[in-house]
């Protein structure tokens, strides 16, 4: 396993100044931050500091709303979901780590609809990689990498918060 030299709060301060710039063009006032478990919850925690944000963040376990579970099984620690509000017809950011694929934020807007319909829904991550394999990208993103293949990046804390990045596992 090597370490990723990323600087975490750095990436935050970005993708915080970015979104505050995104919801402004947008005319987006009091978005309702929710987290992908884990490291999305993690990172939603700190940008919900950073944006002094209102309400309460939310968090999402995406893991029975995922299409893979015929390769990947059902993942060992499912955490509940929580999300404080109403998402009805409200603007929602939605944070996660990192956008590889798409299927954990394809699975995440499943899983959002359960809590209301939103009326829009903002996605922003520390780390956009190569490897999307549906069409949903990010509109805030701290950083953008190329990854070789078979390699994975993962973010570890929540304290401190810091990237690792491994080999696929099969």
């Amino acid at each position: 396993m090597t370490g990723m030299d990323l600087d975490i709060p750095h990436l935050l301060d970005s993708v915080a100044a970015a979104t505050t710039n995104e919801l402004q063009a947008r005319g987006i006032r009091s978005p309702i931050l929710v987290g992908i478990h884990t490291g999305g919850a993690w990172v939603a925690e700190a940008l919900h500091e950073r944006l002094q944000a209102r309400p309460p963040v939310g968090t999402l376990e995406v893991a029975f709303h995922r299409d893979d579970h015929a390769t990947s099984g059902l993942k060992a620690a499912v955490q509940s979901s929580e999300v404080p509000v109403s998402l009805e017809d409200r603007p929602v950011l939605l944070v996660d780590d990192v956008i590889h694929t798409g299927r954990t934020i394809r699975a995440a807007l499943n899983a959002l609809f359960d809590y209301g319909r939103p009326g829009q829904v903002l996605l922003a991550v520390l780390a956009d990689r190569n490897g999307r394999e549906l069409p949903i990208q990010p509109d805030v993103a701290g950083t953008r990498l190329t990854l070789p293949e078979g390699q994975r990046l993962k973010l570890r804390g929540p304290d401190p918060l810091r990237f690792t990045l491994e080999g696929n596992r099969s």
